[in-house]
């Protein structure tokens, strides 16, 4: 499911945005920069500044995440159930993993997601034949012109 392509490209593009519900029926949508495709059935992310979406997934499990090349476009759509893990031995190795990455943050816990599905995204440009490298140039130029 959570293909070697897919590890590689979450590598490359660490942001995404992870949507979780709040135990009130609210929706939440959360921007991390620490998602990595840890097994071929399991993505995780750290826990560094994420009171709410820890509370929201402590009573409801159920999350997506985005994650998106943001000058191609195109990226994928993960949903599965989360699990929260602190102060264990996959706990201990995922946040060596972080460390030996670079990440300095002071992780609270790890997040554990169990993919029940992944679906690839794009952008509707790609519907009318524009070309990666036509949609590249473009974004390039945007931010370039920030």
């Amino acid at each position: 499911m959570i293909t070697q392509k897919i590890r590689d490209f979450l590598d490359l593009h660490k942001l995404g945005y992870v949507a979780s519900v709040s135990s009130d029926g609210k929706p939440n949508i959360s921007p991390k920069g620490t998602i990595i495709g840890w097994t071929s059935e399991v993505l995780a992310f750290a826990d560094i500044r994420s009171p709410d979406t820890i509370d929201n997934l402590q009573s409801n499990p159920h999350v997506e995440i985005n994650v998106i090349d943001p000058l191609l476009r195109k990226g994928y759509l993960f949903k599965g159930k989360a699990r929260i893990i602190q102060d264990n031995s996959l706990y201990d190795e995922i946040l060596h993993y972080y460390r030996e990455k670079g990440v300095k943050s002071s992780i609270n816990s790890i997040v554990l997601v169990d993919v029940s599905s992944v679906s690839e995204v794009t952008s509707p440009l790609y519907d009318i034949g524009i070309s990666e490298k036509e949609m590249k140039s473009k974004w390039k130029k945007h931010f370039e012109n920030l």
